[in-house]
């Protein structure tokens, strides 16, 4: 049976269809991806507004504060000491009702839940309540702003430095399996359970308060040294204690995660394989361990990033750390609605357009896997 050759231009039909079918298909994907990743972020907010203004609940707070400080003002006002209690009440319940209108407390709540959503999803993330910047601004925008250098110190210092020596170890350890460092790892991964801010408190007491040899908290010592390279040598004693406790916080299990993707990996039939055919060790963990955990690697990488954002709440709080995570519990303990909602819609983003690009990142390092099927 004979086989017809096909003529050029039916080869060039053939590759433009299918070319035209995989933007299609890559097309449909994205844009499905996006709607979906749209629609969770919406709901994700919106559920923030709805959980940080506590049903009403703050409203009913903002108004008792209101009328409080409206009522004090009018009783310290000299000239208005003289007036009748009831042309007294008037005028209150007058300023209360001005105030309440200003602020918006006079529309319903299911109403301002909507518009808050929207102004958050535009990325107009309003004024603070409480809580100001160091230069006095009520702006949310200015505040985290002013805020993020200081936790990016922080947590990326010691989430990369965590990062980088639990793959180093975990690579090692999967080389020499079953050995007493393997062992020693397994035993104290359960360590990781505890949170970083009860090893801060005992890192405090010890370096601290036992041997003076690091400061107790803040970020830099009041008055700050004057000379660059002092102030640096002294930001970094500061660093030493709040970077120390997330790092020992996470480190064990960490190693621990990655050793026992290795292992898993490590243990395949095509490895087994690789090695039996004489490839040096080298080429073994590059090509048949290594390149197969990218993804989960990627993965952890860019989720590592994006928490930056975030902070580490209470261990920044314990050491008095001027970043975001403190700034967020202060916002939650003072009901600062606005700051939440800022934060989290800032999170929200990073963590949709994250999981967005890791999609295509997949398909770049592992051939196995195809965008839209």
């Amino acid at each position: 049976m004979s086989v017809v050759a096909s003529t050029p231009s039916e080869k060039n039909t053939v590759r433009k269809n299918s070319l035209l079918a995989a933007i299609t298909r890559i097309s449909r994907y994205i844009v499905f991806r996006l709607l979906s990743l749209f629609v969770t972020v919406v709901i994700g907010v919106y559920l923030t507004i709805l959980i940080a203004n506590m049903g009403g609940y703050v409203d009913n707070i903002i108004r008792g504060q209101i009328r409080d400080t409206i009522t004090q003002s009018v009783a310290n006002n000299p000239s208005l000491r003289s007036m009748d209690t009831e042309t007294r009440k008037v005028l209150i319940d007058e300023q209360v009702a001005l105030e309440e209108k200003r602020r918006g407390l006079d529309t319903p709540i299911a109403i301002r839940n909507v518009r808050h959503l929207v102004n958050a999803l535009k990325l107009d993330l309003g004024r603070a309540i409480n809580i100001t910047s160091d230069s006095g601004s009520k702006q949310v925008r200015l505040i985290l702003l002013e805020r993020l250098p200081a936790t990016l110190l922080l947590m990326g210092t010691s989430q990369l430095f965590l990062f980088f020596s639990s793959l180093f170890i975990a690579l090692n350890l999967s080389r020499n399996y079953g050995n007493f460092w393997d062992k020693l790892v397994i035993t104290l991964s359960p360590t990781s359970a505890i949170p970083a801010w009860f090893y801060g408190i005992f890192l405090i007491l010890i370096f601290a308060a036992g041997f003076k040899v690091l400061p107790f908290g803040g970020m830099v010592d009041a008055p700050p040294p004057a000379n660059p390279f002092d102030y640096a040598i002294n930001i970094l004693k500061h660093l030493l204690l709040p970077g120390g406790a997330l790092v020992i916080s996470s480190f064990f299990l960490s190693v621990y995660n990655y050793r026992t993707f290795f292992l898993i990996y490590s243990s395949e039939d095509y490895v087994d394989m690789a090695r039996a055919k004489g490839l040096p060790p080298k080429d073994v963990e590059r090509r048949y361990i290594l390149r197969p955990t990218l993804p989960n690697i990627i993965t952890n990488f860019s989720l590592l990033i994006i928490n930056l954002w975030t902070g580490a709440l209470f261990t920044e709080t314990v050491f008095l750390w001027p970043g975001l995570g403190r700034t967020l519990f202060q916002a939650i303990g003072l009901y600062d609605t606005p700051i939440i909602v800022g934060s989290t819609i800032i999170y929200a983003y990073m963590l949709a357009m994250t999981v967005f690009l890791l999609d295509f990142v997949y398909a770049a390092v592992d051939p196995r896997v195809k965008i839209g099927n």
